[in-house]
C-alpha cells in the first residue's frame, strides 16, 4: 500500500501545502491523519508528520486537512462553499488584526461537489477550557473589531463574496416558528417543560415583530454566525476564530448571542452573560463612531436563535441527561431576563 492510500492525500499536493506552510520546498513528508470534528457533511482531520526539505532538513509538522461536501443549508445554499469563497478572497485577513484573526490558509480547492482547505493547526485553550475572563477578552475585541469595520466601511468588506444575508438568523426562527408540531408542543402541558419556560418561548412568540423592529435599528455588521467556544482558541498570540462558513451579514450582538447560549457552560451562563455583553458593548462602542448603544438585545436574540431548538433538542434527547441540559439551559436564560 503506498502513501496515497494509506493517508487519502496525494504526496505531490503536500508536499506543496509543505513548502509553502514551511516557507522552503518540501521534497517528501510522511503523513499520519487523525479525525478531528467535522461540520455539515464536513470531514476534518490532522494531518502530522515529518517534511524533509531540499536542504536536506527534517522538520515536523501539523496542518488541518478540511473536505466540505456541497449540500443545500435552508436558507443558505452557498455555505458549503462559503469558506472557499472567504479564502479565495485573502483581503478578509487585512481586516481581521494578527492579535483576533482566521486560521492561515495554505490551499484551498472548488469543485462542483466538494471544497478542500488545508489550514494552520491552531494550539490553544478552546471550548468549557475558556475561562471567564478570556471569554471577556474574545467579547470586547470582537466587538472592536465589528466596531471598527463599520466605521470604516472598507472596500474589501463591502467586495466580500456569497456572505449570508441579514435575515438569515430571523428566518431561521420565523421557520421553527412555523413548525407546527413543535409550535403545539410548547403550548401543551405534555410538553415535559416547567410552564414558566414555555410561557418564556409564547411571550416572546407574541413580542417578536415588535423585537424584530428594535433589531433592525442596530448597526449591520460583519458576523460569524457560528460564534461558539468550539470554534474559538486562546493561544499566546491571541485569538483564532475558525469554521467561517456561515458567516455573513447580521445585526450587531449576534454573535455574543452565540457565545453565550449555544452548547454553553451552563452553569456559568449568567456569570459570562453579565460580564461579556458589557465587554463587547464597551468594545463596540469605542471603535464604531456611531451614536453608543445601550441595549443590543441579547437576552431577547437568545430566545430567537435558542429558544425553539433547545425545546427541540429536549424533545428528541437520547437520554435523560440530554434532556436535563437543555432544561438547564433554557432556564438560565429565563434567569437572565431584565427587570
Amino acid at each position: 500500500m503506498d502513501r496515497e492510500e494509506k493517508t487519502g492525500m496525494e504526496p505531490e499536493r503536500l508536499a506543496q501545502v509543505l513548502s509553502r506552510m514551511l516557507g522552503k520546498e518540501v521534497i517528501r513528508a510522511d503523513c499520519r491523519l487523525e479525525k478531528l470534528h467535522g461540520g455539515t457533511l464536513g470531514d476534518v482531520q490532522l494531518a502530522a508528520g515529518i517534511a524533509e526539505t531540499a536542504d536536506g532538513n527534517k522538520e515536523p509538522y501539523r496542518l488541518v486537512w478540511k473536505t466540505q461536501k456541497r449540500f443545500e443549508r435552508h436558507g443558505d445554499p452557498l455555505s458549503w462553499r462559503r469558506e472557499y469563497d472567504l479564502y479565495a478572497a485573502p483581503d478578509l485577513d487585512k481586516l481581521l488584526p494578527k492579535s483576533f484573526r482566521r486560521p492561515a490558509c495554505y490551499r484551498a480547492e472548488l469543485n462542483d461537489e466538494e471544497i478542500q482547505l488545508w489550514l494552520e493547526y491552531i494550539d490553544g485553550r478552546s471550548g468549557m477550557e475558556l475561562t471567564t475572563d478570556m471569554q471577556e477578552q474574545i467579547a470586547r475585541e470582537w466587538g472592536r473589531i465589528q466596531g471598527r469595520l463599520y466605521a470604516e466601511q472598507p472596500a474589501a468588506l463591502r467586495n466580500l463574496p456569497h456572505l449570508s444575508q441579514v435575515e438569515y438568523t430571523k428566518n431561521g426562527y420565523l421557520r421553527y416558528r412555523s413548525w407546527q408540531e413543535l409550535h403545539a408542543r410548547i403550548r401543551s402541558d405534555g410538553c415535559g417543560l416547567p410552564k414558566h419556560l414555555r410561557q418564556m418561548l409564547i411571550d416572546f412568540d407574541e413580542q417578536a415583530d415588535a423585537v424584530f423592529s428594535r433589531i433592525e435599528q442596530l448597526p449591520v455588521v460583519l458576523c460569524h454566525r457560528d460564534f461558539w467556544v468550539a470554534n474559538l482558541f486562546h493561544t499566546d498570540d491571541g485569538i483564532v476564530l475558525i469554521d467561517w462558513d456561515t458567516a455573513g451579514w447580521g445585526y450587531m450582538g449576534e454573535d455574543i448571542a452565540s457565545l453565550i447560549a449555544d452548547e454553553a457552560d451552563v452553569p456559568r451562563m449568567i456569570e459570562i452573560y453579565r460580564t461579556c455583553v458589557p465587554a463587547y458593548l464597551s468594545g463596540f462602542n469605542e471603535c464604531s463612531g456611531a451614536a453608543p448603544i445601550a441595549d443590543p438585545f441579547i437576552y431577547e436574540r437568545m430566545l430567537m436563535m435558542y429558544g425553539y431548538r433547545l425545546v427541540e433538542w429536549h424533545e428528541f434527547a437520547g437520554s435523560p441527561e440530554e434532556k436535563r441540559l437543555q432544561l438547564d439551559t433554557l432556564q438560565q436564560i429565563y434567569d437572565m431576563k431584565p427587570a
